[in-house]
């Protein structure tokens, strides 16, 4: 499966490192923008992200903005997405452990190219739980009670 990318105008850079790494390791991605520094909506390219991840077409994603708060805001308003933001190894490992993250979601102006790669070595080798984790994960979905 290939690693679905995206990002703004603020995460290109950090972007271009994560293909390098991915690269690195043998992993297959995609790309679903930004392609430049020039300035952009972070939603054209988290939706298309989001999108790509529920269709199957990729798996997990990775994505960048600023501070990685728009660009996760903008995945989880997807039903199929749990998009966490990760600044830390720690964090990226309670996101897969505890709640089967399926984007990885990093800010791009606050983090080293160090930094990022050791979030996502954890990112990647960390595993779903489980257990009392899913009926948790199961009410993620916005369900109307009657």
């Amino acid at each position: 499966m290939k690693v679905g990318l995206a990002s703004d105008h603020a995460g290109f850079a950090l972007k271009e490192h994560v293909k390098e790494y991915l690269t690195k390791k043998g992993l297959e991605y995609c790309d679903y923008g930004t392609y430049s520094e020039a300035s952009c909506d972070y939603p054209d390219y988290g939706h298309a992200l989001a999108k790509a991840v529920e269709h199957g077409e990729c798996y997990p994603g990775i994505a960048i903005c600023g501070s990685g708060e728009g660009i996760s805001m903008t995945l989880n308003k997807h039903q199929g997405i749990r998009a966490g933001l990760c600044w830390m190894p720690e964090i990226a490992h309670l996101c897969r452990q505890h709640n089967d993250a399926n984007v990885l979601v990093m800010p791009g102006r606050f983090i080293s190219h160090d930094e990022a790669d050791a979030i996502m070595d954890e990112f990647f080798s960390t595993g779903f739980e489980g257990g009392r984790h899913q009926a948790r994960i199961d009410k993620i979905p916005y369900r109307e009670v009657q």
